[in-house]
């Protein structure tokens, strides 16, 4: 009763406070309208702030973690293998159980081996039986290197779902391929089953490794494309200087000043060294008080290459993640606790208190690897000569046949055979694009053909560490009609370098430039063998412009024009240009061995503005200077009293204008070459496949019309197993001609059909076109002249068929006919081979184009 009465009093007090908080409500909607107008303003201060404050919440949403688990995998279409073991596999399951028994009560402190986990299938399937050692139909996959950077490309990573324990599940490699993405454990099985394929000596690991290794962070590492390789420069040989020689002149530069340009010049870079060493050990620093709980005990999975194999001269690890090799002795790879291959499964039984540096990978060796099972290729610890002549041969053979007694064979690998199809080989990354970030820099790439102007891959490298500030760019393009192939664009100068393959129009090898626009500083380098002029390079500025040759036949090495201002002047022509004036053309020749040097050109100097020609020949080697020539005024005659007419035809042209123009429309057309090859993409290979299909088809109908049997519908209406009589025959035989005959005739008119109606709509449309021809545009008569063209072909095409088929009809009777009639089945009955006339000429008459509907109305023109 006391609580009942204790809940009353509850409840009457809850009624009581909300009668209140009502009565409130009631009071402040009743008080007067200036109250609440007062109180406006504050209402709409507070609300502005209260906007103010939720603004400056930033949420960030957290991008969703890629995973791979068993329930995303359709398992309804994979093979028997796949679903279950054979007696083989269960056998070698028991082993592998007992051996891990063993294990755990041998070495109670160490973790479980990683033997047998469950497929996609959850089936459990011994790891060494997963790899499928496979090469691929591919050249660019048969070296390591291009083998792991194609599995890191291709596969996308998927983090393991406890960082300290291997994955719960091992899927096939197809599986992996098929859907583009898995673990480290994934990565390395595929990895290893290619390069066991490709002939190397390779083994999956299981281990620990890095926080940075494990998450595939390359942030703190270097992009391997910035990575500039030192150039051997080779030295010349100094020439002794002649006896005789006249002596260079001095050089009256100086030397303190250039002292003090070179100091200053060392001083910034070393000041910007300093700055970046700062910077780095900060970060560093940063990154240290930031450290892995987990260190050492995160599981990973990475690649061992034994040497000996494919001209290994020295082992490596490969991290299937990032396709980088590293050196067994690698600070990232911090202790192993198996390996496997195909054939058999090894546990490191050595310290890793330094990580891998001190571990022995010699697999033969039962104290540092033991191994699960016998029979494996690789041999014993490696012995002495004398140890090795004191073992008895005897002792040997015995030896050999009790390891013999208890080996055990690999059961052949449950994956399928490992494909990978020339689409998804040139698709390379996930939806065919890839990003990966490294230190101060970006790695974009692409698959050929996803972008419009052929770009697969772009480098972008930044000044700092959050990657803000860009310092350049550079891209890298395929199949591009102008034969660019790479482009690189420097951010701090704004200088822009395109590099081409041999193939351009203009022969073009390299385009140094900061603007498209003429009249600016530029360089330009060719392919000179490709050249009929044998330009080498140009160079460019606003009032010069150099150019150098090489195996010209009038011997021109070097040609320089200085340019002068621009005369503004009114133009008459909207078409005529303004050219800059040139003031000097200086042109350098190399000797001629057939001339004199007295009498060979050296040097030629046009002063335009001066009306000069200044000439410098040879120098004979028994002389000290050179002979020189001046000519004071151009004349206007030449040497047999012809009056000279300057034209441009006469003139030497400079082709940079063209040059810019044809590369603005290559940079606005994009177009991409495609190999002959390339039968997807290739239009005219296509339609010549498409063609050839169409025949194949055509003629298999024709073959399996000459097999199909005409007397099967009829017969079918007989009562089974009834012996044939005369008559039953002779009606079968005349009941197909007649079906025959019907089925020729319903083709004929149908083909007529066809030809009348387009008649008729041709018709319409020339009445249409005689009730509004004046009235008409351009475009829509051509238009109509454009689908009278159409119409007159399609009924052509109809009357040429039916004429055919009208040819054709009465061979194709007779031929039925005398098929019937050597017919096994009716040839006892029907023996008289008898035409029937009137069935030939009513296919005949079928089908007629009388003069009125076949003419084609005459079809206007302009």
């Amino acid at each position: 009763m006391e609580v009942l009465k204790e809940t009353v009093e509850e409840e009457e007090a809850a009624e009581q406070e909300e009668a209140a908080v009502r009565a409130e409500r009631s009071e402040k909607m009743t008080r007067p309208m200036e109250v609440r107008r007062e109180e406006a303003p504050m209402t709409q201060e507070m609300l502005r702030d209260l906007e103010k404050k939720l603004s400056d919440i930033d949420m960030a949403i957290p991008e969703k973690p890629l995973t791979f688990t068993k329930d995303t995998i359709d398992i309804s279409s994979l093979p028997l293998s796949y679903q279950s073991n054979t007696l083989k596999e269960e056998h070698l399951l028991q082993v592998v159980d007992n051996f891990s028994r063993q294990y755990i009560h041998l070495c109670p402190d160490r973790v479980p081996l990683f033997l047998h986990p469950p497929n996609e299938c959850e089936v459990p399937k011994f790891v060494s039986t997963t790899i499928r050692p496979t090469l691929m139909p591919y050249p660019e996959l048969y070296n390591w290197d291009t083998c792991a950077q194609f599995v890191s490309d291709f596969l996308s990573m998927v983090p393991l779902p406890d960082p300290l324990k291997p994955p719960p599940y091992l899927y096939s490699s197809t599986t992996v391929l098929k859907y583009q993405k898995g673990n480290c454990f994934d990565f390395s099985t595929l990895l290893c089953s290619m390069l066991l394929g490709a002939g190397y000596d390779a083994y999956c690991v299981n281990g620990y490794a890095s926080q940075d290794m494990c998450q595939m962070d390359l942030t703190r590492d270097v992009c391997p494309l910035t990575v500039k390789h030192q150039e051997v420069v080779q030295e010349k040989e100094k020439v002794p200087p002649k006896k005789y020689a006249v002596k260079p002149p001095r050089d009256l530069t100086s030397r303190f000043e250039q002292e003090q340009e070179t100091k200053k010049q060392k001083e910034t870079k070393a000041e910007e060294e300093r700055r970046l060493r700062e910077e780095e050990a900060h970060l560093l620093d940063a990154e240290k008080a930031k450290t892995d709980p987990l260190h050492g005990l995160r599981v990973h999975s990475w690649v061992l290459v034994l040497s000996g194999k494919r001209e290994v001269p020295e082992s490596f690890f490969i991290d299937p993640f990032t396709a980088r090799s590293y050196s067994t002795q690698d600070d990232h790879f911090l202790g192993i606790e198996s390996l496997w291959n195909h054939k058999n499964y090894w546990i490191n039984m050595q310290d890793c208190w330094n990580c891998c540096k001190d571990l022995v990978f010699d697999l033969g060796d039962p104290v540092r690897w033991e191994y699960l099972l016998l029979g494996t290729e690789k041999s014993h610890l490696s012995l002495t000569e004398e140890e090795e002549d004191g073992m008895n041969d005897d002792d040997d053979v015995e030896k050999l046949g009790e390891d013999e007694d208890k080996s055990f064979d690999m059961p052949p690998s449950w994956v399928e055979q490992i494909e990978i199809s020339p689409e998804a080989f040139e698709t390379r990354c996930p939806s065919g694009k890839k990003v990966i970030q490294y230190k101060r820099a970006k790695l974009e790439k692409w698959a050929p053909y996803l972008n419009s102007n052929g770009l697969v891959c772009r480098l972008t490298t930044y000044k700092d560490l959050e990657c803000t500030e860009t310092l350049e760019i550079k891209e890298w393009f395929q199949n591009r009609g102008d034969m660019l192939e790479l482009r690189h664009i420097n951010k701090s100068t704004g200088l822009n370098i395109d590099y081409f393959k041999p193939g351009h129009p203009q022969a073009l090898r390299v385009h140094s430039y900061k603007s498209m626009q003429p009249e600016t500083d530029r360089v330009m380098e060719f392919y000179d063998t490709a050249r009929v002029d044998g330009l080498v390079k140009r160079e460019e500025t606003p009032q010069t412009m150099a150019e150098h040759y090489q195996g010209r036949s009038d011997f021109l090495t070097y040609r320089h024009v200085s340019f002068g201002d621009r005369v503004k002047k009114v133009a008459l022509n909207s078409a005529e240009s303004n050219s800059r004036p040139m003031v000097k053309i200086t042109e350098r020749f190399a000797h001629n061995p057939e001339k004199p040097a007295e009498e060979d050109v050296a040097e030629r100097a046009f002063l335009l503005s001066e009306e000069r020609v200044q000439l410098r020949y040879h120098c004979r080697d028994d002389h000290i200077t050179a002979s020189k020539r001046e000519f004071l005024r151009r004349t206007e005659v030449d040497s047999k009293g012809n009056k000279v007419v300057m034209t441009p035809d006469v003139c030497v042209s400079f082709e940079v204008l063209e040059i810019l123009k044809l590369r603005e429309e290559e940079e606005e057309g994009h177009r991409l070459t495609i190999s002959i090859y390339d039968t997807k993409r290739n239009k005219k290979s296509k339609e010549y496949r498409e063609a050839m299909e169409r025949v194949m088809h055509e003629e298999h109908l024709r073959q399996t019309e000459a097999q199909l049997d005409y007397l099967a519908p009829f017969l079918a209406q007989l009562p089974p197993n009834e012996k044939l009589t005369r008559w039953q025959a002779i009606r079968i035989k005349d009941d197909c001609l007649s079906d025959f005959q019907q089925r020729l005739i319903d083709k004929a008119n149908l083909i007529q059909a066809r030809f009348e109606k387009e008649t008729q709509e041709l018709q319409k449309k020339q009445q249409w076109y005689q009730e509004n021809q004046v009235t008409l545009t351009a475009e829509e008569e051509d238009l109509y002249l454009s689908y009278c063209h159409q119409a007159m072909f399609r009924i052509r095409i109809l009357e040429q068929r039916l004429n055919r088929h009208k040819e054709l009809a009465p061979l194709k009777y007779l031929a039925l006919e005398e098929k019937l009639y050597k017919d096994p089945r009716l040839v006892e009955f029907v023996k008289v081979f008898d035409t029937r006339p009137g069935a030939l000429a009513k296919v005949a008459r079928a089908g007629n184009l009388p003069h009125s509907q076949a003419s084609v109305p005459h079809t206007p023109s302009r």
